[in-house]
């Protein structure tokens, strides 16, 4: 919980429409703030923006964008300034992680997740700087991974490149910004509770679970509440930072180190 006054603030978080982007969303609609959410299909964005307005009495609207298209992601910037007056925090949360072994990979396969992961994000940033600027202030928050910037997983090699490429991003980003009062920091969620993970079937929860320190999976509403803080009032003065909220997951070097120490 912060203290910032959410109502007086404008928030646009892209890939929106489920998973963390939803819970990022829905968690900012609760405290207040105006709700520009997105996703690839307009009439899936619109419908979930509805949803949201409803349950929780907040302002959300719905806009159909492919970050994979600059021209969209421009038109995104300029409906959130038409319908909320301008545009406080930026949510770069679209992102895909489709399972392919490097032998495997066409070129085609590759650019699709850099374009939407890493392209996508720094478009994203890039369409509203304008208002940001304008307003002299602004925050910015990526949604990044544990999976390129701390670990590896056999198949996401490109995904993880992905998200690696965030981080060398924000980094820049964050000094070119600072000068504007607009902070760019980055949220790295473990393995979190959603629809895209239950899709790699329960083995793979039961294995992701195993090695997390305490002992369950990450719900949105822990990577929600992470964002909420990077895109606070509070947080004015950290730029150019990670934080990891993956359960202690990275932690141990090996399984053996999840045992309990020996008595005296």
């Amino acid at each position: 919980m912060t203290f910032t006054h959410w109502q007086d603030r404008s928030v646009i978080v892209t890939g929106g429409t489920r998973g963390i982007g939803l819970g990022i969303a829905s968690l900012f609609a609760r405290q207040g703030a105006a709700v520009l959410l997105t996703g690839r299909d307009e009439e899936t964005a619109r419908a979930v923006a509805d949803d949201l307005a409803r349950s929780t009495g907040g302002r959300v609207a719905g806009l159909g964008v492919d970050v994979r298209r600059p021209e969209r992601i421009e038109e995104m910037a300029a409906e959130a300034e038409r319908r909320h007056g301008g545009i406080d925090v930026l949510c770069a949360n679209a992102g895909i992680f489709p399972e392919t072994p490097l032998r495997d990979m066409s070129a085609d396969d590759l650019d699709e997740v850099l374009d939407v992961n890493l392209r996508g994000s720094i478009l994203a940033v890039r369409a509203c700087l304008p208002a940001m600027e304008r307003a002299g202030r602004g925050r910015i928050v990526l949604t990044s991974s544990i999976t390129g910037p701390t670990t590896g997983y056999a198949g996401w090699s490109h995904y993880g490149a992905s998200k690696a490429g965030q981080l060398g991003f924000l980094r820049g980003a964050a000094l070119e910004l600072a000068p504007h009062g607009i902070t760019v920091n980055a949220v790295l969620p473990g393995n979190v509770r959603t629809e895209g993970l239950a899709d790699l079937g329960p083995d793979y929860l039961r294995r992701m679970t195993g090695s997390i320190p305490l002992g369950r999976l990450g719900e949105t509403s822990d990577i929600a509440h992470a964002v909420l803080f990077l895109a606070s009032d509070e947080a004015s003065f950290v730029t150019g930072q990670t934080l990891t909220v993956d359960g202690g997951q990275t932690l141990p070097e090996s399984l053996d180190a999840f045992a309990a120490p020996a008595g005296p």
